[in-house]
């Protein structure tokens, strides 16, 4: 396992009992550099969205845990936040909680002369995303889905 996987899963069983005690699910967890920057992020959800008063009351309770854990070498910025309305779906239990939910998708290389798609989410497995779009279900293999996430209108 990577130093960035190993961290992610550390914090993830730390965060899985303070996300019981405050009400919430653990949506993603992402320890990623930018800049000159190392952030270890963690979203939560709840089914009518998570609050200002959720992230903190996470964010303290996680910062104390990994303050006494201390696994982390770098220096880090932990963030605690909703993963948004136009969130990325990563894991195939997002993809779950999305079938029949408007998403988009990028690819990595052009499929019909486009790289962006939009459409219902029908179905996944191991190997693909099925799309509807205009009455007609369009298949892309999850190897070339550089990104897919919920839609998001204004």
């Amino acid at each position: 396992m990577s130093k960035r996987e190993t961290y992610e899963t550390r914090t993830e069983q730390l965060l899985a009992p303070i996300a019981e005690r405050f009400g919430v699910e653990i949506y993603d967890i992402e320890y990623v550099k930018e800049g000159s920057d190392w952030y270890l992020r963690a979203y939560i959800d709840k089914p009518e969205g998570v609050n200002i008063n959720d992230c903190e009351n996470v964010s303290r309770a996680l910062s104390d845990e990994l303050d006494k854990e201390d696994f982390i070498e770098d220096a880090y910025i932990l963030e605690v936040s909703s993963p948004g309305l136009g969130r990325t779906l990563k894991k195939d239990k997002h993809l779950a909680k999305s079938i029949g939910e408007e998403v988009e998708i990028k690819t990595y290389k052009p499929i019909d002369k486009q790289k962006e798609f939009q459409g219902i989410l029908k179905a996944f497995d191991a190997e693909t995303i099925t799309l509807e779009a205009e009455k007609e279900e369009q298949v892309f293999a999850r190897n070339e889905i550089a990104l897919i996430r919920l839609a998001f209108h204004f």
